[in-house]
């Protein structure tokens, strides 16, 4: 699913600029310009997360700048889902030093953010079980070899009543699109569309369902209960 003409319009042009940063950073660049294609991604339901083709490695300096200059414009579009509670998310606990890119969310860059009720988080393995109302997301950017910089989805997990959903651990996951749009939602709009990331976090049953992100990336732990 593409990203709208507004975002990609915004964010090529900034690529533009970006293609020297990445140069430097030792992406593989095959002499092309940037240019204004869209992430390139299947709109049919997949089995693990949309793939990126040709992903680039940047270094953490440099994913950090190019995450500083693209994550206002990320947010804006993500609002448009008309969500309240993901609206502020910019303002909220972050728990990465930089941008990682995650092999199970399509190669992307992503970042770890949690609402108050989910600062626990930051204990990371002992994080023991979030209370209900914890939000945790990861915004997500690609990097292409070509010198592209595109949004990518945003992924949320929201902990609900007991009893919502004993798969999930009661866990309710979302997939919003960088132009807004819902693409999936458990117990909502194209359910079957996310049922993947249960079966996924399912694996950590012992972790409230839960993974942590690389530990080179990580901010000092809080802990547990604070």
């Amino acid at each position: 699913m593409a990203a709208d003409r507004r975002s990609a319009i915004s964010v090529t042009a900034i690529s533009v600029f970006l293609l020297a940063l990445l140069v430097v950073a030792g992406v593989a660049v095959d002499g092309r310009v940037a240019s204004s294609q869209q992430d390139s991604t299947t709109v049919t339901t997949p089995k693990t997360h949309f793939k990126v083709e040709r992903p680039a490695d940047m270094f953490p300096n440099t994913a950090e700048t190019v995450y500083q200059n693209i994550r206002a414009e990320m947010a804006a579009g993500y609002a448009l889902a008309r969500m309240p509670d993901l609206r502020n998310y910019l303002s909220w606990r972050r728990f990465n030093k930089a941008p990682y890119r995650s092999a199970t969310h399509g190669a992307r860059y992503v970042n770890n953010y949690a609402n108050r009720a989910g600062q626990a988080y930051g204990a990371f393995e002992q994080v023991g079980i979030l209370p209900k109302g914890s939000i945790l997301l990861k915004d997500s950017f690609t990097a292409t070899a070509d010198g592209g910089i595109y949004p990518g989805p945003m992924f949320v997990m929201e902990k609900m009543e007991a009893g919502f959903n004993s798969q999930s651990g009661d866990w309710r996951y979302s997939m919003i699109m960088p132009d807004g749009s819902l693409f999936g939602e458990t117990k909502g709009v194209s359910a079957e569309a996310v049922q993947f990331c249960i079966g996924c976090h399912a694996t950590r049953q012992r972790y409230d369902h839960l993974f942590f992100l690389p530990e080179e990336f990580r901010l000092a732990p809080i802990e547990a209960g604070q």
